[in-house]
């Protein structure tokens, strides 16, 4: 299956006026479709926490909080660039999401120039190895594309 990016669906949602929080939720499901994912989420960087905003799939994650330091979305953080780990049942920096994802990728959103990190798009799968860099390219350039999000 091909899996195209759904920029200007979420160039759409950006420009509507929904509230933050909703934007986030859409997006989140268009990535999700995008990429027939099974989950997604969009995380915001706070003072000293990563905290999801808005999410598609099975719910509300284990850690909805927690310190920027932790997991693999801190990893991310930390080296300001992509993580994808084909099984996080073997990667002690794991946070459970949920019982059923074995495999992770997380992207983070840059800020402007000199901001660092501001987001992060985190796509989980129930699959081993599910992620390919088709995969990661796509869900880079949705990344990219975000940085209004957080103007709202």
């Amino acid at each position: 299956m091909s899996k195209r990016p759904p920029l200007d669906e979420i160039r759409n949602i950006l420009r509507s006026g929904e509230t933050r929080t909703r934007k986030a939720k859409r997006i989140a499901d268009e990535i999700r479709q995008g990429g027939d994912y099974h989950w997604v989420g969009i995380y915001q960087l706070e003072a000293e926490e990563i905290a999801i905003l808005g999410w598609s799939g099975a719910g509300l994650p284990t850690h909805p909080r927690f310190p920027v330091t932790q997991g693999l979305c801190g990893a991310a953080v930390a080296s300001r660039s992509a993580v994808v780990v084909g099984d996080v049942c073997t990667d002690a920096r794991y946070l459970t999401t949920f019982g059923s994802t074995r495999s992770e990728m997380i992207v983070p959103v840059m800020g402007p120039a000199g901001t660092g990190v501001i987001g992060l798009v985190d796509i989980d799968s129930d699959r081993p190895n599910a992620f390919t860099d088709d995969d990661r390219a796509m869900v880079e350039r949705c990344a990219f594309s975000l940085l209004s999000l957080w103007d709202a």
